[in-house]
């Protein structure tokens, strides 16, 4: 937990290195901060006293890409003003390491696939080169893969670890975990059997999107429209009459599955057909004509096909009408090899012979081919192109195909759970704010349940059995569940209680589930992973709910809403306070980045090449939920801020500011006599109200922002004003005020920019100053402002931007004269408004010594407006300066 260590211990000796620089302070302060623990969260707590912050964990499937650095240092500096503040902050990392990321990343890694038949290897090695041919990789057992996939995200989290170390990220490292490792496997099958004892899951043999190439069942939030071309067929089936029915569809391979016609029922064109059948061509399959309000009278024909199933509207005719399941796909992307029933006539079956074991595309082609040599396309095909979904991690259109899977209600079936839930979004602070409506659409938009269940390897096993009866057929309406103590358990491996091994799958006995958790059903419980929920009950009543979700805004329907969802079923309320939206980062032509367009930028390089320091900066002048440009430039001036911070710093230091000079209270600002010193801290004490209450709505870019102009406006003009006076040209107290007003000054900025400059600002404090700057105060605590606070009653903040103008005017015209700034200035006259002219007055001293002006007249003259319609209130009407002889 931050403390305050000012003036906790004896001053420190003021140690200021001959060369200021960079070079090395990443490592040597990660390492210190490491050593001395500074960002450890304490569990001795109480929940007032913590913020804890749900962080998002990445991805371990081969590299971190500079949105990584973008949105994590967002994060980063909250933490770290919220532990300025006296929070005992509970900032944890962790890996999502469990799913088909990690299972692709090691296929293609080592050249294996798996094969559940082939028997472990205790001693298998992969190949040093995978073969290039996917046909000739190594089959290996399920274990063995696994085994594959832990040894390769270990070493992936390794390297993650050490980039966010570089970048300076203040997470307690021994809150680390991952979504694959024992306890997450425990907590993850403990929520999903409370889920099944409330109600909450169930399994159901529905249509599924099914990704024919990674075998596996998708979520709608998985979904990704994507336009690809294809072409409208039109064709017609057969009343009783002889009355032709045209339909158009893009998919005519699916004529053998058509289960039904349906038209609007305001249609007047099919009225006379609804209740009666009409026969398809090619497969002379009878179908009934039904009315439905979704069928549009506008599109194509104005009446659709039916087939089990094409899209999500053949799902809901399907439901709504109790249509037969007539399902040819199958889970390879096959047209069926055996004829289905419903085509009788010998035509028919002759017909679905040469689709039988084709693909998709195949069997399209195939009935294409024959609607054309039996000259049943009414005209040419209308070429189009329109949306089609995929699996947001596929290549190839998702099928729909009818399986037995796990679901946990979330609301898209359920009107009553869905506003619940939506309400729920009205209970988080949103960052920004108008982010909260991607919430709410997609949330009224759902069309169906959360599917979890997935065909893959590597995962949170569902932790189910099913007894096998007589015919060894599972009943899948009364599993078998592990008993609490056995969790984590892994159904293929391990045996329920009142079993033996040599029952599984035998008629009898049992089977365990095969299938894993969906990745988010595990990540949606990262706020119960990481608090401990259901092992340590105190502990997760110190950090639930969570005070922060920070997160990217393309992850708000699964991410965000997922964890929603289970915070409501498992603890009935939300699962933190506030949620805070990082936005994309853009390639120099506003496209996001992303591996498939080759533009994405990796992190070691700019990090090596400009510092972390100057990484943050660019990071952090972004506002939540704004795309950004990736900007090299905006590193480079975050660099050279890092650098001017070193520079300054040691300047003030070296003019005799030290630790116990520092204004702390009003007692203190006694000894801040001169007007330009009381001005500059009365700019310091607007710029730290302005930057914390902007820090406190999560604006950290305009605290930022705030605190880099009072910067600039201190090394640029004040520090150049008060030179002489530092030295002692006007006296002891002249030179105490100044000195004072340094220390004072350096003091907060090194406050104010730690944050965001983590490595520069405590490379400086270590020159002055006990301990670590990120275990100081934050300077906007009441406590700490004290003293800044009477200063700046005292004093007039415009005096210090009046004469900083003055200053700049006589610059100026030394440099349009060509000469160097230290020439003399003879004689020079400044006129301007009365009100100008009196804060001159309170500066002029300064103002002379730093322009060295010998002879400097002041006169009152009205405001006048420039050329450019600039209303200009104080201007250099004269000016003679000394000629080098």
């Amino acid at each position: 937990m931050a403390e305050n260590t000012q003036g906790t211990d004896t001053p420190k000796t003021v140690t200021v290195p001959d060369r200021v620089g960079l070079e090395g302070l990443e490592e040597k302060f990660s390492t210190r901060w490491e050593t001395d623990r500074v960002y450890a969260y304490d569990p001795d707590t109480s929940r007032e006293e913590v913020f804890s912050i749900d962080t998002p964990p990445p991805t371990a499937s081969g590299s971190l890409h500079v949105g990584h650095v973008f949105s994590y240092t967002q994060t980063d500096v909250i933490a770290r003003f919220m532990r300025m503040c006296g929070k005992n902050v509970f900032y944890p990392m962790g890996w999502d390491d469990n799913g088909l990321p990690t299972e692709r990343r090691v296929q293609n890694y080592f050249g294996v696939r798996t094969d559940t038949s082939v028997p472990y290897d205790p001693n298998y090695q992969p190949p040093e080169k995978p073969a290039k041919n996917r046909r000739d990789w190594d089959v290996v057992s399920r274990q063995n893969f696994i085994e594959l996939c832990l040894e390769q995200s270990r070493e992936d989290e390794e390297i993650y670890e050490q980039l966010f170390t570089q970048l300076g990220l203040s997470v307690d490292w021994n809150l680390s975990y991952r979504t694959i490792d024992a306890h997450s496997r425990e907590i993850s099958q403990r929520a999903f059997l409370q889920n099944l004892a409330d109600g909450q899951a169930y399994n159901a043999e529905a249509p599924t999107m099914w990704d024919v190439t990674f075998q596996t069942a998708v979520a709608q939030a998985e979904l990704e429209d994507k336009e690809v071309p294809g072409a409208y067929y039109r064709y017609a089936f057969y009343a009783a009459n002889g009355e032709e029915i045209f339909i158009e569809t893009t998919r005519p391979e699916l004529l053998p599955a058509c289960s039904a016609l349906v038209a609007h029922p305001d249609d007047e064109r099919y009225q006379h057909l609804f209740g009666k059948t009409v026969t398809s061509p090619l497969f002379d399959v009878e179908v009934e004509v039904y009315p439905h309000q979704l069928a549009q009278p506008d599109k194509g024909a104005g009446i659709a096909m039916v087939c089990t199933f094409g899209d999500q509207n053949d799902i809901t005719w399907w439901r709504e009408l109790q249509l037969p399941t007539r399902t040819l796909i199958g889970r390879d992307g096959r047209f069926t090899q055996e004829t289905p029933e419903w085509i009788t006539s010998e035509r028919g079956q002759e017909h679905y012979a040469q689709l039988a074991g084709k693909t998709v595309f195949s069997a399209q082609k195939a009935v294409i081919e024959m609607l054309e040599e039996q000259n049943l396309l009414d005209g040419e095909p209308e070429k189009i192109t329109h949306a089609v979904n995929f699996f947001e991690k596929g290549d190839k259109p998702l099928e729909i195909v009818t399986s037995r899977q796990w679901y946990l209600r979330n609301g898209g079936r359920d009107a009553d759970l869905r506003n619940k839930l939506i309400g729920r979004g009205d209970e988080l602070e949103w960052h920004p704010g108008f982010m909260q409506s991607r919430y709410t659409n997609w949330v009224e938009n759902l069309t169906g349940d959360w599917l979890v269940s997935r065909q893959r390897v590597f995962g949170v096993a569902i932790p189910l059995w099913y007894r096998l009866n007589d015919d060894g057929q599972p009943d899948y309406d009364n599993p078998i569940v592990p008993a609490d103590h056995q969790l984590p358990v892994d159904p293929v491996e391990d045996v329920p209680e009142g079993f033996s091994a040599d029952q599984r799958d035998v008629p009898g006995g049992f089977t365990g589930d095969p299938d894993v958790l969906d990745t988010w059903a595990t990540s949606s419980l990262t706020p119960q992973i990481i608090g401990k929920w259901s092992t340590d009950n105190d502990y997760f009543a110190n950090v639930f709910p969570f005070d922060l979700r920070p997160q990217g805004h393309d992850i708000i329907r699964t991410w965000l809403f997922s964890t929603v969802v289970r915070a409501d079923q498992l603890q009935d309320t939300v699962p933190w306070k506030h949620t805070a939206l990082s936005g994309w980062v853009l390639d120099p032509q506003r496209q996001k980045m992303s591996k498939s367009k080759g533009n994405v930028v990796v992190p070691t390089d700019i990090l090596d090449q400009f510092g972390a320091d100057a990484v943050r900066y660019w990071a952090s002048s972004a506002r939540l939920g704004a795309d950004t440009a990736y900007e090299v430039n905006q590193m480079k001036i975050g660099r050279r801020l890092a650098i001017k911070l070193l520079n300054a710093s040691k300047f003030a230091l070296n003019l005799g500011a030290t630790e116990d000079k520092i204004v702390r209270t009003a007692e203190d600002a006694a000894v801040i006599t001169h007007p330009l010193d009381q001005s500059l801290l009365a700019q310091l004490h607007e710029a730290i109200v302005q930057a914390t209450r902007s820090f406190e709505k999560y604006d950290y870019a305009r605290t930022l922002n705030l605190v880099e102009t009072f910067f600039w406006h201190f090394t640029d003009d004040y520090i150049e004003l008060i030179k002489d006076r530092a030295y002692g040209s006007r006296g002891e107290a002249e030179q105490a005020s100044v000195v004072a007003t340094l220390a004072t000054a350096l003091d907060a900025l090194l406050r104010l920019m730690a944050p965001f400059q983590p490595f520069a600002t405590d490379e400086v404090w270590s020159w002055w100053r006990h301990g670590s700057v990120h275990a100081a105060s934050w300077p906007g605590l009441e406590t700490e402002l004290a003293g800044i606070t009477a200063a700046a009653k005292t004093g007039d903040a415009g005096v210090l931007t009046t004469v900083t103008r003055a200053i700049s005017r006589i610059r100026k015209a030394k440099s349009d004269a060509k000469v160097k700034q230290r020439t003399e200035v003879l004689t020079a006259t400044i006129t301007a408004t009365e009100d100008r002219l009196a804060e001159l007055r309170a500066g002029l001293d300064d103002l002379r010594a730093a322009g060295n002006v010998s002879d400097l007249s002041l006169e009152t003259g009205e405001a006048v407006t420039s050329d450019d319609d600039e209303v200009v209130d104080m201007r250099l009407t004269e000016i003679e300066l000394a000629v080098a002889e």
